[in-house]
């Protein structure tokens, strides 16, 4: 898979598209976060799990089912 690096006019596109106009100042932080997102995800995707099921099957015995912090 080859990876595609999104430019701050790229974001600038995107975001005005999904009607977020961005700031000429903020462009390049959010492409270089975009950017390694992508390349976290390309990494998980490659990663093989094999007969891992997924997290729900799992139990922890012995913790309060509490969801307070």
């Amino acid at each position: 898979m080859t990876s595609v690096e999104l430019t701050a006019g790229d974001v600038a596109r995107w975001a005005l598209h999904a009607g977020l106009p961005l700031p000429d100042e903020r462009r390049p932080d959010v492409a270089a976060v975009a950017n390694h997102i992508h390349s976290v995800i390309h990494t998980l995707r490659e990663l093989d799990f094999g007969e891992t099921p997924p997290a729900a099957a799992y139990t922890v015995e012995g913790v309060a089912a509490d969801a307070a912090l």
